[in-house]
């Protein structure tokens, strides 16, 4: 069936829907009776459902992230609008039923975030709405700082991007030598782009032959010779800096490009670099609402991690700390090719996974601090030379 899109499009909470348009401002019985039969948790998560998508294993919603930082279930505008014309086409009512009340639509321009949510069984729908009920009062006592608020606003609308599978996802990680920064050893690069819905993954080690002699150990590990993920590649200067520009040029060839790092910084420096002068002119630190089809974006597994564990201080965890909070085993380290390889695992495993909040109460159920949504971790799981024996006494 072909139906016309609507002039404004945006959201329903699916509150408004549920207990405003469909109890209270359709004016026929049989009219809201058709409504709440079509919208029924059952009924949504049915294989035949007009709104099931061919690839959702599902009935797919919407989580928007509203200002004051709450998020609500929705229905998209495009949604509602089909349902109207669908339960007219299918004779369930006598007429098109009129759209829900102007002011319950919500723009995105509004909204921090929209996030897709799909939802297997009625029960997992009923149960999502009562938790995400328990997890807004939590975030109203919650004292957020700015810093957290950008946080989990980067976590959502990361989330909603790699859930499209689309545009391509870069995670890359520089090594220089302990006693000079400025003296680049090795590049490294995890890469994932989808075609006709399959992921595509590559990985790859790159070390400059003139400076192989410039090696660490006295303060940070070297794993040079101790990649994981296929055979390095050992290249002169100007090679080395042509291979990184070609890699970009042809990630840029999928659409948008996400540039993943763990705590950025220096890694951009090097990018910027005359040795490399990398052709990042307009890079971004602040993914858009929308799912971009063209630029680059910085996305920090640092900070990604910071949101999910509910941390408001400029506090950063560690690659490895990170990867062992997520339950992803590691080895060498301190591998540029590595390193980019467990930045780009860690990113998938969170942004791939549920909603931020209902996330977080998976992995560490009932570890949040009393009205809020900092974990509280025990001191042997966040310091690694912390003895069996301290707070036994």
């Amino acid at each position: 069936m072909t139906i016309g899109s609507p002039i404004i499009t945006g959201y329903y909470r699916y509150t408004d829907i549920w207990f405003e348009w469909a109890e209270k401002r359709l004016p026929n019985p049989g009219d809201r009776d058709a409504v709440k039969a079509i919208l029924a948790h059952d009924a949504l998560v049915h294989v035949e459902h007009p709104l099931r998508l061919p690839d959702q294993d599902g009935a797919q919603l919407f989580l928007g992230s509203f200002p004051n930082g709450e998020k609500r279930l929705m229905f998209s505008s495009k949604q509602i609008d089909y349902i109207r014309y669908w339960l007219h086409a299918m004779k369930l009512t006598p007429e098109i039923i009129p759209l829900p009340y102007s002011d319950c639509l919500l723009l995105e321009t509004y909204l921090r975030g929209v996030e897709p949510v799909t939802f297997k069984t009625g029960g997992d729908l009923k149960k999502f709405n009562k938790d995400l009920d328990k997890l807004n009062k939590k975030l109203k006592k919650s004292a957020h700082t700015p810093t957290l608020e950008n946080r989990r606003q980067i976590f959502d609308r990361s989330r909603g991007h790699f859930l499209e599978k689309k545009n391509a996802w870069l995670a890359i990680d520089f090594e220089g030598w302990e006693r000079d920064h400025t003296v680049i050893t090795e590049f490294g690069w995890s890469a994932l782009h989808w075609e006709n819905g399959q992921e595509i993954l590559e990985d790859g080690h790159l070390i400059i032959e003139e400076n192989k002699r410039y090696t660490n150990g006295t303060f940070v590990r070297d794993n040079r010779d101790r990649y994981s993920f296929g055979t390095s590649e050992t290249l002169t200067k100007a090679k080395f800096k042509e291979k990184i520009h070609a890699l970009l040029a042809r990630m840029k060839s999928y659409g948008a490009v996400y540039l993943v790092f763990h705590d950025n910084a220096q890694d951009i420096k090097y990018l910027k670099s005359s040795m490399i002068s990398a052709p990042i002119e307009g890079l971004s630190y602040d993914p858009p609402l929308k799912s971009p089809t063209e630029g680059l974006f910085v996305i920090d597994t640092s900070d990604l991690f910071a949101a999910l564990e509910g941390e408001g201080s400029s506090n950063r965890r560690g690659l490895e700390r990170m990867c062992s909070f997520l339950k992803i085993p590691t080895q060498f380290l301190h591998n540029a090719g590595n390193d980019a390889h467990y930045t780009l695992l860690a990113c998938k495993e969170m942004i791939s996974g549920e909603p931020l909040d209902q996330q977080r109460e998976r992995r560490w159920p009932d570890r949040t601090n009393s009205g809020g949504v900092q974990v509280q971790w025990q001191p042997w799981e966040v310091d690694s030379d912390y003895s069996d024996e301290e707070g036994l006494i």
